[in-house]
């Protein structure tokens, strides 16, 4: 490495890789955004951007009680003072905390348009006004009484601190996402009541599980309601392991006609899914005639969601129309889960629910510390302020003479009295009407009741077990004021309503249901026809069932490779050369005389593989699956048919080797011939059944390959077909053996291309 050059202007050039140096700013990069951007606080869950919102909106001192103001002043404050990016992204930040569809447990309260359920945006900053909520105030309490640390800010002209105290369990509560360099978070909301109720038991067993937590946390909480449909074996390990899902459903209802006649009515929705876009997207599948059991959507909706949904006939069953939506409009969703968090030591990582209550709960252990540690450092100075003051009833015309005689009369009272230079400095700033009787009495009171509370303050230093009961007192004053209680009779009971409906659970947990058989063939039109597939991967349906003999037309160059007889409700299976089976649905295929559509934009089928084998999926279908190196076992046709376009891997190769084929299996004996022309014959019961795998050997080779192999009936022969004809061998003596042996030449006559055919 070069030393390094020294400008005129006293700075230095240091020659570096560019490797060196992207690699050292990237770094920086993604460390700037995991630390500061992306992932929350486990102590507050907070991000910087809404620490620093609150802690501007404390310092405007807009609490509960006060005024409103303008949220561009907040805004301003906040980019200013302590967040050096752009107003937009603060200000959405602070629309988000104030929306009570968006956060569970509102930070702002907004008063003037914040936005709505249906995804439009709240109004410019300069026609909102904000404050803080009540939740808000629990997270900054207590916070001037060192209780956290602060640091500098952005430009050093300010302090800020570095974490909230966190009265309430926020993280959990609200939830919080989002996307750093090579992590996410991802965290639903949850019952603040249920939270407090597991972090008492968390104190009171600090070795209960997670499963034991769950008696007081069944699962989220989300603020748009809803059905949560996931079974708790699921949810245990989601929040054993801090990663995993859940599923959630639209409430609904049926609400009953005249005449037997009858609608739904959607109630709740999925969290954060736009009702405007949902019933946009229902509208249009109805229109593309997806939904044959719907007959119409209509939003009801006011303040309160209602989408009102009329099926087709009334003869509908409303369980299965109801399933229908779920499986293709976002009347059901999936919120994933990823605890990823900064811990106390500021080290991103995955906490299941047991570790981020338990970090909580220790930092309010520390917060009651610094608290209590602070508080007596303060009750220590008054106490030397009134002992001070004590001293001056008792000797008051000494300290008068000498105040009113001496040039200095602070030394000469810290020396006739013994008094320390605060006591001194007190005594002097005394005003004349302290000195009265009455005076006296109540420094006497207050010395008294600081004594008494320095003792009892002293007294919870040192016993952990009575810190952590002062910390149980706090989280119960906390979830009797934010969750769920019973209602007062008479006056305060409006109040006491409207805090209960921020704190009652709103996502009914409904365990994993009962599956709903939905019939989709019942919805297609049942038609003859006829699915062509070329050489060179096209696909079609041809209408009706045609005869052998019809001429089709095809790409110069291209031919046929597959032809078969199906109807509009079949499903059709492709088994290629890579080992996948594929499924495609027979009413989506393209129809019409032209050329079809690729096979490849339909399934990833990769360019390098080709199809082997294309059938009618049916019930008691079983095939013998083979490969180049002889390797094969038997499957249920069930088996073979995939879900998603990337197909089902159902044969497992290993090498350079490629699926061969995939036969219907009906017979006692397999027939195996390969390309050194050598054919083994042996029962077909040595070859295992097996849904995934690599198989068995059915026949072994040196410098050769299996050509081809088939299922026969011992009673029928062994047949091949030669040009037009058909042979038979009756006798297979000679060819009959074990699995996995090498196999004798073939009778004469069969064919040279070493193929059964047929």
């Amino acid at each position: 490495m070069p030393d390094d050059v020294i400008t005129p202007e006293g700075g230095a050039i240091r020659e570096t890789s560019l490797q060196v140096a992207l690699s050292e700013r990237y770094l920086a990069y993604a460390m700037s955004t995991i630390m500061a951007r992306s992932l929350p606080d486990v102590r507050d869950g907070l991000k910087p951007v809404h620490r620093r919102l609150l802690w501007a909106m404390h310092q405007l001192k807009l609490d509960p009680a006060s005024g409103f103001k303008k949220c561009a002043r907040i805004v301003g404050d906040v980019m200013g003072k302590y967040h050096p990016h752009g107003d937009s992204s603060i200000y959405e930040a602070l629309v988000r905390q104030a929306q009570e569809f968006a956060a569970r447990y509102p930070l702002v309260e907004g008063q003037g348009n914040f936005g709505n359920i249906d995804g439009d945006n709240a109004a410019a900053m300069r026609y909102t006004e904000a404050r803080l909520t009540e939740v808000a105030q629990a997270l900054l309490s207590q916070i001037d009484e060192d209780t956290v640390d602060f640091r500098a800010t952005y430009d050093g002209e300010d302090r800020e601190p570095a974490v909230l105290p966190a009265a309430f369990p926020n993280l959990l509560a609200n939830g919080a996402s989002g996307i750093a360099v090579g992590m996410a978070t991802s965290i639903p909301p949850h019952n603040a009541g249920e939270l407090c109720s597991a972090a008492l038991h968390l104190i009171e067993h600090p070795k209960a599980t997670t499963a034991e937590l769950m008696a007081h946390v069944p699962g989220p909480d989300f603020p748009t309601g809803g059905v949560l449909v996931e079974s708790r074996e699921s949810i245990l390990d989601a929040y054993e392991t801090g990663r995993g899902g859940f599923r959630l459903r639209a409430k609904w209802e049926v609400e009953r006609g005249k005449a037997g006649a009858w609608n739904l009515v959607i109630t709740e929705i999925p969290y954060q899914v736009q009702k405007s876009k949902l019933i946009e997207q229902i509208a249009l599948l109805l229109d593309e005639k997806k939904l044959p059991l719907l007959g119409d959507i209509r939003d009801e909706s006011t303040d309160l969601v209602r989408i009102v949904i009329e099926p087709k006939t009334r003869s509908v069953d409303p369980a299965v129309l109801m399933e229908t939506l779920f499986r293709a409009t976002q009347l059901e969703s999936r919120f994933s889960l990823n605890m990823n968090v900064l811990d106390a030591s500021r080290t991103p990582r995955v906490m299941g629910l047991r570790d981020v209550l338990r970090a909580w709960l220790d930092h309010r252990h520390v917060v009651l510390q610094r608290r209590t540690a602070h508080r007596l450092g303060e009750i220590a100075r008054r106490l030397e302020v009134l002992d001070g003051y004590l001293i001056v009833y008792l000797n008051l015309d000494e300290v008068i003479r000498i105040i009113r005689t001496e040039e200095e009369p602070r030394p000469k009272l810290m020396a006739a009295f013994g008094l320390s230079e605060v006591q001194a400095e007190a005594i002097l700033n005394m005003r004349l009407r302290s000195l009265r009787r009455l005076e006296e009495m109540e420094i006497r009171r207050e010395h008294d009741k600081l004594s008494k509370d320095q003792k009892g303050l002293q007294t919870l230093m040192g016993s952990e077990a009575k810190r952590w009961s002062a910390i149980a007192r706090e989280i119960e004053e906390t979830r009797k004021k934010f969750g769920a209680t019973e209602l007062p009779e008479g006056k305060g009971r409006e109040a006491a309503e409207r805090q209960n409906a921020l704190g009652a659970r709103r996502t009914r947990v409904d365990g994993a249901q009962a599956a709903v058989v939905v019939d989709e063939t019942a919805f297609i039109e049942r038609e003859a026809l006829t699915i062509i597939l070329s050489e060179k991967g096209w696909i079609r349906a041809l209408k009706g069932h045609l005869a052998e003999e019809t001429e089709l037309r095809f790409k110069e160059g291209d031919a046929l490779r597959f032809r078969l007889h199906a109807q509009s409700t079949d499903r059709i299976v492709v088994f290629a050369t890579n080992g996948k089976a594929y499924t495609l649905k027979a009413e989506t295929l393209p129809r019409g005389r032209g050329d079809g559509q690729p096979l490849r934009l339909i399934v990833e089928l990769p360019n390098e593989d080709e199809p082997i084998a294309m059938f009618v999926a049916a019930e008691g279908q079983r095939f013998l699956l083979a490969a180049t190196d002889g390797k094969g076992f038997l499957v249920e046709g069930a088996e073979l048919l995939a879900e998603k376009r990337t197909g089902k891997q159902v044969m497992v190769l290993e090498g350079k080797a490629q699926a061969l084929l995939c036969k219907p299996a009906a017979g006692d004996m397999v027939a195996a011939i390969g390309t050194n022309r050598k054919l083994l014959i042996f029962p077909a019961d040595q070859i295992p059944v097996m849904t995934r795998g690599r198989g068995v050997q059915l026949q072994s080779y040196k410098d050769a390959e299996l050509a081809d192999a088939r299922l026969f009936t011992l009673a029928e022969g062994l047949t091949w077909r030669l040009g037009e004809r058909v042979r038979v061998e009756a006798d297979i003596t000679p060819w009959r053996g074990n699995r996995a042996g090498a196999g004798k030449m073939p009778p004469n006559g069969f064919p040279k291309n070493n193929r059964f055919g047929g």
